[in-house]
């Protein structure tokens, strides 16, 4: 077996639906096996999605493992020399496995490498490569010198930003969201670390691999990352384990610093824990008493799936204007960017995923003027509208 494929899932079945399928996609130039975890969803995702994949091994939690220990079950099971550890709120391209084996396969001294993540607008997602939270590099990041020289090797070295995001790259550390592995990395460095429930984890195993000899790469094949879906952003949960996980990360990898050291570092960590929870609550409450942003959509597939999603369309978002196109990958390869329509009368770009590639598609959105296009996806087979904000199955 060349590569295992690994994805927690919680609570996102239709995005995980989404994402199997183009993992299915990919799968068929690389011999490959893929094992789902349920985190005790309780929302009928074992269920509803076990019937569409066979080929998919699901393992149903009763209750919820937390990311790490969740893929340290399956990676236990799992029999490829690559292992990928993927989000359910994912798309890979067609090509992404066979770029990936082909680079590892070239570079023995890779331990892991990371992707070129795109985020529904189609820009660069900069946690796509990232450096270590040395105490420096977490001052510079927390006091906000990283966002004031972002560009900087010195002081921006948390998002890396001075290397060119088209050229691979040695990196410190891989995002959890894809993280390629060689499992004889995998092996000398030891599994994901248990005592990070969620957040921390992708760092602290990119830091041991480093620490085992080998390195990391950033690997510039893009995918698509709708960046936590699974999560609620806005709660206290979630920002008191975010935060926390950089504590522990901090405490187990640099307690050897003087006190005096630690305690500027850790101030900053709970402080933007609750400047960012405060922040959070305010957002969180406009969204529910403001007015929900209206999706005026160009929507590009067969005469059938344009149909089902006008039906959906006039139902959710009737208040908005909306453009059907018939067309697919061969007919009209430049899909919304064909030079007769008006982007700038959009906010979203809705294909239907059985008549463009996705590789196809990531890359129309990729190369959309001014990146002003947000991502909406449609499949005939599986009834379900999908945007960075909603899914929305079709009623029939």
């Amino acid at each position: 077996m060349k590569l295992s494929v690994v994805i927690v899932n919680y609570k996102v079945k239709h995005f995980l639906e989404q994402c199997l399928t183009s993992v299915a996609r990919a799968a068929r130039e690389v011999k490959t096996e893929i094992i789902v975890v349920d985190n005790a969803s309780h929302d009928g995702s074992v269920e509803y999605l076990e019937p569409h994949f066979p080929g998919v091994t699901f393992i149903a939690s009763d209750k919820n493992l937390g990311f790490a220990r969740a893929n340290n079950l399956a990676i236990r099971m799992s029999k490829g020399e690559y292992i990928l550890l993927l989000n359910p709120d994912t798309i890979v391209a067609e090509n992404t496995f066979a770029d990936f084996v082909e680079f590892m396969d070239s570079h023995p001294d890779s331990g892991g490498c990371g992707a070129y993540m795109l985020r529904t607008d189609g820009t660069f997602a900069l946690e796509s490569r990232r450096g270590l939270p040395t105490p420096f590099v977490s001052f510079c990041k927390m006091s906000g010198l990283s966002s004031l020289f972002p560009k900087s090797r010195l002081f921006g070295r948390y998002y890396m930003r001075y290397l060119d995001e088209r050229e691979v790259n040695n990196i410190e550390v891989i995002s959890g969201a894809y993280m390629f592995l060689r499992r004889e990395a995998l092996d000398k460095a030891g599994l994901l670390d248990e005592d990070f429930f969620m957040y921390g984890e992708d760092i602290d195993l990119s830091y041991r691999i480093l620490k085992s000899g080998y390195r990391n790469y950033f690997v510039p094949s893009p995918i698509l990352h709708y960046k936590g879906e699974s999560t609620e952003k806005s709660s206290y949960r979630y920002v008191h384990t975010f935060y926390q996980a950089m504590h522990l990360f901090f405490k187990k990898h640099y307690s050897h610093y003087s006190f005096l050291a630690s305690i500027p570092v850790s101030m900053a960590i709970w402080g933007r824990a609750i400047l960012a929870f405060i922040g959070n609550q305010f957002r969180h409450r406009r969204r529910i008493t403001g007015i929900k942003p209206q999706l005026n959509c160009i929507v590009i597939g067969s005469k059938q799936a344009n149909k089902e999603v006008q039906e959906i369309l006039a139902v959710k978002y009737s208040k908005g204007r909306h453009l059907f196109i018939e067309g697919n990958e061969k007919l009209l390869p430049q899909g919304h960017l064909a030079g007769n329509i008006d982007l700038l009368r959009y906010n979203t770009v809705v294909y239907d995923t059985d008549s463009y590639t996705y590789n196809e598609i990531l890359h129309l959105l990729q190369t959309t003027p001014a990146n002003t296009l947000k991502l909406g996806t449609y499949s005939t087979l599986t009834k379900v509208f999908i945007t960075e904000n909603a899914t929305h199955k079709y009623p029939r």
